[in-house]
């Protein structure tokens, strides 16, 4: 793709031959019919040099096709597979779908304006994108947050704890999926709205609007959407890190007494399992707020007026967010033993490394042993 040449910037060149110089700012190539959602504050900077629009769709195209081809094989995978359809693994599966039409709905339409080096669609995909954007965007974040809340359950409370069913999880899912369309659909109905941001190839929130009923938006979406399901997070993960400490500490005291080297029996090769899954599972949170965590600065930068925000600047938080797509069907492919078999099996040169083997007909993220009880054995 040239970034010199196309539509908007041939119109725009020959209307200002001298250049990016004069009072020619970034708003100048956006459609009338958008005008009226264009902050004034984006009206003091000049347009962005094509070389970024190239740059920016060059990437998002590159995440497209990675983030797409990663989600569809961990669908295709874990739903055409038997032994990975547990009730666990649907939560696997909901965050591969949400990432999926997250990659499909956004970054398509941000490669467009990339080329035409603004946003050409109106105010209804404006409306539209944001839209998608937000129902995707929290609907991997309450999974993740779910998928946290199971290991603990699993992994912490043991025996104790009530399996999770196949009805509980597709409860969970539709949970899930309720409060991320409640907070993607909100701005459009008028608490809030979609606007172009700075660089006027993708719509988010209106993060630099005075008024309070935008600033409300933001402020309890980032408190619901953003810290509740963090500390969520945080505590689950802070007790699973304990019970794994202490199981493996009681498991050397245990082969100490026992003159051994291990006492690893297949029941706790499979708590081990569950274990390793859960540091993985951390992992991948943590890269997904990581992604994220951009632009909850800039919604904050905005609303409390903390610094001058660029058109370039708005670039990197959509772009992290993007980026969250891809990190999940990469992680759950290098780390899941099960996964890694079949994807051997049905598209062998996806796989890079060895492959483990295992006899576990089960896939280990639904597995339903515990680090408490599998101590109470080895020590009976």
């Amino acid at each position: 793709m040239s970034v010199m040449v196309g539509p908007s910037f041939a119109a725009w060149g020959a209307q200002h031959p001298g250049g990016f110089g004069g009072n020619i700012t970034v708003v100048d190539k956006v459609p009338p019919d958008m005008l009226h959602l264009v902050g004034p504050h984006w009206y003091q900077f000049p347009p962005l040099d094509p070389l970024w629009h190239g740059i920016i769709g060059v990437v998002c195209i590159i995440m497209c096709v990675v983030a797409f081809i990663g989600n569809a094989m961990v669908l295709y995978i874990f739903t055409g597979t038997k032994a990975l359809r547990t009730p666990s693994n649907l939560l696997v599966i909901n965050l591969a779908f949400s990432d999926f039409c997250g990659i499909v709905c956004g970054a398509p339409i941000m490669i467009i304006n990339c080329y035409y080096e603004t946003w050409i669609l109106g105010p209804f995909m404006c409306d539209m994108y944001g839209l998608a954007g937000g129902i995707c965007g929290c609907g991997s974040i309450y999974t993740m947050t779910t998928i946290a809340m199971e290991r603990y359950n699993v992994i912490v409370k043991g025996l104790s704890a009530k399996p999770l069913t196949t009805k509980g999880a597709l409860c969970r899912i539709f949970i899930v999926w309720t409060l991320s369309t409640f907070w993607g659909i909100v701005p459009v109905l008028g608490w809030s709205r979609y606007v172009p941001e700075g660089n006027m190839s993708s719509c988010g929130t209106d993060y630099l609007n005075a008024d309070w009923l935008s600033k409300s938006y933001i402020l309890v979406y980032a408190v619901l959407a953003y810290f509740v399901p963090l500390i969520t997070i945080i505590y689950s993960y802070w007790f699973i890190v304990k019970a794994v400490a202490a199981h493996e500490k009681s498991m050397r005291e245990q082969a100490k007494k026992m003159n051994v080297t291990s006492l690893r029996s297949s029941e706790a090769s499979q708590t081990n399992a569950e274990c390793k899954l859960a540091k993985i599972a951390l992992v991948t949170i943590t890269l997904w707020f990581c992604a994220w965590t951009p632009y909850l600065i800039t919604n904050a930068i905005g609303i409390f007026q903390l610094s001058t925000l660029s058109p370039l600047g708005t670039v990197w938080s959509a772009l992290c967010a993007k980026a969250s797509t891809v990190y999940n069907p990469i992680i759950y492919g290098i780390s899941h033993p099960k996964y890694r078999q079949v994807l051997k099996l049905k598209f062998p040169s996806l796989v890079c490394g060895g492959v483990e083997t295992t006899n576990d007909t089960q896939s280990t993220v639904s597995g339903v042993t515990n680090v408490n009880s599998t101590e109470e054995k080895e020590t009976a």
